[in-house]
């Protein structure tokens, strides 16, 4: 299965606001693929019983304000550290944040401070915990009535099944957060749950009925002018359209989800439809173009400092120097991303890499 900047569009995100205080909006916009390989219990406890919320002592007013704020900055805090990659930090801030939510008894702060906690676990590889966050974050949002809390969590969890390979209980996931979403008349969370459910029908292999979905979600996307969002979808259509699809199809669609992600500066989903049409064009035997497009795709990977994503514009470079019978050129590339895949501690890479180059000298 591929790897999902949330799995190819499925995206964890917050939807509340702590206190007084706005949180910036961009945290998960781009976020994408988060890869979670834990189990979900398909009974959601009480927010009170896991959260033990039954009782709070009373606070002077002036010292809560003063503790609302220094949660609220340190929830920001933790939320910037995990933008930045620093997910060990995050999760400091967050938990000691979560201490103080929880001294002055509010439920809505920790809930969002829960989902915060659950996207720094996921890059900390620690998936009990991270499952953890995310059940207590949807039983909050379930507690408080929270429904657009609810929207998100559900669109979580199903992203969790995904990556498990849970295809049929992450569509019916979904699915519940479409009915929210239209009994709410909330039109991203709508768009975001309808371009989800489009994955798992994908996963699925029914492929027509996942076009059919990514257009329904494509309305919703545009009318909320989130371009990331709509850039996720018009990828997860792209390589619907790779399978029951036209040549021109995925040129559309990857070209569009190109252009709005370079307007948006969202790096992932740049190099996303930039691996669309590379596929495309090789598809149909344009190679210079593929050329052209993965120099683009080495300029972002460098910029962004990424070794893995270095390694996969190594390793399409070699692949078409390879079909241009251009072996010498190819195993340059290869060499490079092998030396990647040794810098990563990738060894089942590095082992299918050397494998390709002794087959592909094999032919020279």
């Amino acid at each position: 299965m591929k790897q999902l900047s949330l799995l190819a569009g499925a995206k964890i995100r917050p939807s509340s606001h702590i206190g007084r205080k706005q949180l910036p909006n961009k945290l998960n916009k781009a976020f994408g693929f988060l890869l979670f390989s834990l189990l979900l219990s398909p009974v959601v406890a009480n927010a009170r019983d896991i959260t033990e919320q039954l009782h709070y002592p009373q606070i002077d007013k002036k010292v809560l304000l003063q503790s609302r704020d220094e949660a609220d900055t340190l929830l920001r805090l933790g939320e910037r550290q995990n933008v930045q990659g620093n997910p060990d930090k995050a999760v400091k801030s967050l938990l000691q944040a979560l201490e103080i939510y929880h001294s002055i008894g509010d439920l809505n702060a920790i809930g969002l401070t829960y989902e915060f906690l659950g996207k720094g676990y996921i890059q900390l590889k620690q998936y009990k915990k991270a499952e953890d966050a995310v059940r207590r974050r949807l039983a909050i949002a379930r507690d408080t009535k929270d429904f657009q809390s609810q929207i998100f969590a559900l669109n979580n969890i199903g992203t969790l099944l995904l990556q498990k390979g849970e295809f049929e209980t992450a569509s019916d996931t979904f699915e519940e957060a479409i009915v929210i979403a239209r009994n709410i008349d909330n039109t991203e969370g709508h768009g975001i749950s309808l371009s989800n459910l489009g994955l798992a029908t994908a996963r699925l292999g029914n492929y027509n009925k996942a076009v059919k979905l990514y257009r329904n979600a494509l309305n919703y996307r545009r009318q909320t002018r989130d371009p990331i969002g709509e850039a996720n979808t018009l990828n997860n259509l792209g390589e619907a359209y790779s399978v029951v699809g036209t040549y021109q199809d995925m040129l559309g669609t990857y070209g569009t989800a190109l252009r709005l992600s370079k307007i948006a500066k969202d790096n992932g989903n740049q190099l996303r439809a930039i691996d669309g049409l590379v596929a495309a064009h090789s598809s149909v035997g344009r190679y210079n173009r593929a050329i052209e497009l993965l120099e683009k795709r080495l300029t972002i990977a460098s910029y962004l400092e990424s070794p893995y994503e270095k390694l996969k514009s190594f390793e399409s470079y070699a692949k078409i120097y390879e079909k241009l019978g251009k072996y010498s050129t190819a195993r340059n590339f290869y060499e490079r991303a092998i030396t990647l895949a040794r810098t990563l501690e990738d060894s089942r890479k590095e082992v299918l890499l050397r494998d390709r180059v002794t087959q592909m000298m094999k032919k020279s």
